[in-house]
This record gives C-alpha cells, structure tokens and sequence, in this order.
C-alpha cells in the first residue's frame, strides 16, 4: 500500500487507489489484507475509482489499543473522506460486516455489497458454538498461542483437520500467525455470530447481499437474510461459485449494481 490517511483515533490506515469514476472501497475479510482485493479493483477500475486497504492492525496499516468496533468504521470514515466525501462499499466475508455496520453508523455511504457474510445457523446451537470460538480464541491471543488462534479460526471455517495440518506445515503459516490478533478484531465485528435483524433494519441505503450457488446452504441462507433484513436490500447468487468467489464473476454484478 502506496498511501497513507489518519484515522479519526490517529492509526495511520494505509491504501491504494486506481481508476477513475465513482468511488468504491473493497473491504477484506479476516487474515487478509488490502492485496488480496486487487484482483478485484483491477476490474472495477475502468468504471470506478477503486480505494484497496489493509484494515488497522494488518499489513501497512497501524495499529490503537484497545481495539473496538466503531474505530474501524471510523477507518472506513477516513477513507471515504480520501475518496471525495461519498462512496460504495463491498465488503468480502467477515468484512461484509464491517460494511453492513458503517452503512447502519450513518457513514455517507451511496450503495453497499456483501459477499457472504458468514453469520451462523439461526438457531440456539449456533449461539453457543460461537461463544465457544470467542471464549478459545480470547484465550489463545492472551496466552500467546498465535497457531492455535489460527486453528481454531480454521476449524470454524469448516477446514478439515488433516488440512490444516497441511497448512500449519506450508511456507504460509508463520505469515498466518503473524496476523492471528487480527482474528480479535473480526470477531468482534462479527458481534455474537448471529444475523443482527435490529441493526440492520436501521440501514437507510440499499444493500446487495451476494452469495455463491456452489456454498454450503447455512451461508447461502445467511446471505439471504441479510437481504432480508435490509429495507432496501436484494439478493443475488452467482452459479457456481464458493466462498472463495472468483473476482471474474462478483465484478461484473458489482459494477452493473454500483453505476450510477
């Protein structure tokens, strides 16, 4: 990341820019940074500029403890800022509800596009099972155990365990735990786990809430509550695809959904 804006708790957020048109910043989703949205910016860029960023405690972005929900959406203030005081936001994953919270804050947000957020099953159990990962993971970050924050992250995602194995034994993992207090932050944004039905019905811009045709039912569902929730939200899957969406086919939905 090229650039560099303050956030409102003085966290230097770094970002890149590229194209020209309607601004539109993509938001990642948990152990990622601003760079792995570029693929998807390099085919928005010819509509719309495009504002990448690596989310505060990652990449070139600084970091402000203690650590709380609303610093981020003031991340994403300072952004919008930079990009002319109005902007669209997509937001990938668990970053799909960063996005969903900074549309409900009353951020001049124009149009908003989550990509799978992947809140849990609806039920009781659900509940649980995400106070569990919170209660695990809270623990292993204060105990210094990055690798079995990452795990337990791994394990929540649905990754089998000879995998993640594989993974704790690939020239990717040191890079993996050095991003493990992030986790922290994710979970928080994702709140308790479940679709947040109140908050959203305070979104006042319209919301398209995307999934992928080839995902697991429960996110597919997720997704369509979101929409539901939304008073001006609409859903879209795109065939064939998975929680691992190939920017080829989220950008031209995005760029149709974004235009003015």
């Amino acid at each position: 990341m090229d650039k560099k804006t303050l956030s409102g708790d003085g966290t230097p957020i770094a970002y890149e820019s590229t194209g020209q048109g309607p601004a539109v910043i993509l938001v990642s989703g948990a152990m990622s940074t601003g760079g792995t949205m570029v693929p998807l910016a390099t085919l928005l860029a010819d509509r719309f500029t495009v504002l990448v960023y690596d989310r505060r405690g990652r990449g070139a972005s600084g970091d402000t403890a203690p650590y709380v929900v609303e610093r981020e959406v003031e991340d994403l203030a300072a952004l919008i800022d930079v990009a002319g005081g109005e902007a669209c936001l997509c937001g990938v994953s668990s970053g799909g509800a960063l996005v969903l919270e900074a549309a409900a804050s009353g951020l001049p947000v124009r149009k908003a596009a989550v990509y799978e957020t992947p809140f849990a099953d609806f039920s009781e159990q659900g509940a649980k099972e995400r106070a569990a990962y919170t209660e695990n993971l809270t623990a292993a970050l204060a105990e210094g155990r990055r690798g079995d924050a990452v795990e337990l992250f791994l394990t929540l995602t649905g990754m089998a365990p000879e995998m993640i194995q594989g993974a704790r034994n690939s020239p990717m993992w040191p890079g993996m735990e050095a991003a493990a207090p992030s986790l922290a932050y994710d979970n928080s944004v994702m709140g308790d786990g479940l679709v947040p039905r109140e908050r959203l019905a305070s979104v006042s811009v319209p919301v398209l809430a995307v999934a992928g045709g080839a995902s697991p039912e429960w996110l597919r569902e997720a997704t369509r509550a979101v929409a539901q929730a939304v008073p001006q939200g609409s859903y879209r899957s795109l065939e064939g695809q998975t929680h691992m969406v190939d920017p080829n086919a989220l950008a031209p939905v995005l760029a149709d959904y974004f235009t003015p």
